[in-house]
């Protein structure tokens, strides 16, 4: 369990840092809160963290859902492949929108492969 807790605490630190990053690029970009658009850069940026968010949400139950029914190694490791795609999708998107297919890939398979194993363990423990 000890590999799942550091996944999800990562996690929540990855989605942190993103929030730092939005910050200084307000400060870049002269994007004044509490607006959200301005500079193409800044919403690229903005867009990373928001979707992270939302990326969040699913991910952080289904890690810890898996985990109950499934080796905590296992779902540690699919949890892994979910942080790397994040970075992945970051650095895609920050470069061009249209090229972040492989990273959101790389954070919704690992979602939804924990979803299907929590919902498999809950169904069918005993």
């Amino acid at each position: 369990m000890r590999f799942v807790h550091i996944v999800a605490l990562l996690a929540v630190a990855q989605y942190f840092v993103f929030g730092f990053l939005v910050g200084r690029a307000r400060v870049r970009y002269g994007v004044k809160a509490p607006a959200v658009s301005g500079h193409e850069n800044f919403e690229r940026v903005f867009r990373v963290q928001m979707n992270t968010l939302e990326q969040l949400v699913g991910f952080l139950p289904a890690l810890y859902i898996a985990s109950l029914y499934w080796s905590g190694l296992l779902v540690a490791g699919i949890g892994a492949v979910y942080l790397i795609g994040r970075l992945v999708y970051r650095q895609a998107y920050i470069a061009d929108p249209s090229g972040r297919q492989i990273g959101f890939l790389l954070t919704v398979i690992p979602t939804s492969t924990l979803l299907v194993l929590g919902l498999v363990g809950a169904v069918f423990s005993h």
